[in-house]
């Protein structure tokens, strides 16, 4: 396969903090020679693990690129074993637009994967991840909320793998970044998934979802500030230090979707009224949302209802809604209380 067009300004190798770019060559109108420079930040010092840290893998979801920026402006190399890779912007050109996908080539990078060195920018980029980053990684965690159009509680996030060992890692360090919830994740389409890639390539992977609506809380970024730290300790690159800034014994409640039926989608377009809120427990036949003629007074609502039972996990966000938009998410509850690692 050819090389990537893609290169670093920093030396993966080297020891210290390196703030560089990953530069992607982009001829346009206003830059014929121009190019996309996606800044990244390298901290190393000795031998030991290598993290793989990602945010912005859609453009508009937040917690992500705020946690990561402050984490690449703190981590110091003397509190580093092994190797820590930090990209808060994955996606640049859409996090740059604040939209879910490039507005370059419209690419979704959480479906381009394995990407293509000679495709779209998104897919350049998607293969510069897939060949050159992953290789060097033993642990990855990638940090998702629901952009402008989902909200969800806040947790991290596996699959069910089918191979049980990799499984049973990838739940430790869920566990260690110490969301309120833990979710084992059905994807509705899995195809080109940064997420599959990983996993794939044998490696410790965690994601999450952290919040939505298109910005960000100053609760979600805690979560997610914790949870960076928690997750490198758990691999074993920082200590445990972060405990000494959070007293309270944290627990996690583990969430399952185990079938379809957790998804409710919408058949209809109209304004979207919720009628229950986020982390509310509901019972199969229970009314979710109900969605609204827009176009005349006097007709009766469409309600949707619960296929099964379980804690409302996710929800639409905009209050508008179309046909074939997810409209509510409920997972199972399969254990609460679980310790967080301190």
């Amino acid at each position: 396969m050819r090389a990537s067009p893609i290169t670093p300004t920093v030396d993966f190798d080297a020891e210290g903090v390196q703030h560089g770019f990953l530069k992607l060559p982009y001829s346009r109108d206003d830059s014929a020679w121009g190019a996309i420079m996606i800044p990244l930040t390298v901290i190393g010092r000795g031998d030991g693990p290598t993290v793989l840290l990602t945010g912005g893998n859609h453009g508009d979801e937040y917690e992500g690129p705020i946690a990561l920026a402050k984490l690449a402006a703190s981590l110091d190399a003397a509190e580093v074993t092994g190797r820590v890779i930090i990209v808060p912007y994955m996606n640049y050109p859409a996090f740059r637009a604040g939209c879910r996908t490039s507005p370059i080539d419209a690419g979704n990078l959480n479906r381009s994967f394995p990407g293509r060195p000679d495709g779209t920018v998104t897919e350049k980029i998607a293969d510069y991840f897939q060949r050159h980053l992953l290789e060097r990684a033993d642990y990855v965690l990638d940090i998702h909320a629901g952009g402008r159009t989902l909200d969800f509680v806040p947790f991290a996030a596996i699959h069910v793998l089918p191979d049980g060992e990799q499984q049973a890692r990838c739940e430790r360090a869920m566990r260690a970044f110490g969301a309120p919830y833990s979710m084992r994740m059905l994807e509705l389409d899995s195809v080109g998934l940064f997420d599959s890639a990983v996993e794939e390539a044998g490696k410790v992977f965690v994601s999450t979802e952290l919040g939505g609506g298109g910005s960000a809380t100053a609760a979600s970024v805690a979560i997610a500030d914790r949870g960076l730290r928690g997750f490198l300790a758990h691999a074993g690159v920082i200590e445990r230090t972060h405990a000494a800034h959070d007293p309270e014994r944290r627990t996690t409640t583990l969430l399952d979707m185990p079938d379809g039926r957790c998804y409710t989608t919408s058949e209809h377009r109209g304004l979207l009224e919720m009628c229950r809120d986020l982390g509310e427990r509901v019972e199969a036949g229970d009314v979710l949302a109900r969605v609204h003629d827009i176009e005349r007074t006097g007709t009766r609502p469409v309600e949707y209802v619960a296929q099964c039972g379980g804690l409302l996990a996710a929800r639409h966000f905009p209050g508008l809604v179309q046909a074939g938009d997810t409209v509510a998410v409920v997972a199972q509850v399969v254990e609460r209380n679980l310790p967080v690692p301190a």
